[in-house]
């Protein structure tokens, strides 16, 4: 390796946003997550559907909605016919 090019490499803590705090050596000496294994639902066993603002109902029924105007269209054509 050559005398004064790479980076210093310091003790450092990991913190999540938990408040987990692990120590580790990094270049930084506090490095800021938003997730760990301490809180993320994969690691916990504990998933959990978010759904903020009914995002997953207003899909569906945009969905359905589609799917009506679809079938009245394809209704029409089989009228003309």
């Amino acid at each position: 390796m050559k005398a004064d090019i790479h980076p210093k490499y310091v003790d450092a803590e990991i913190r999540c946003a938990c408040g987990n705090v692990i120590k580790t050596r990094s270049t930084k000496p506090v490095i800021i997550v938003g997730i760990c294994n301490a809180c993320h639902p994969f690691y916990t066993g504990q998933q959990k559907l978010v759904d903020t603002a009914g995002r997953v109902d207003k899909f569906q029924q945009r969905q359905a909605k589609t799917a009506a105007l679809q079938a009245a269209l394809a209704e029409k054509k089989k009228k003309k016919r």
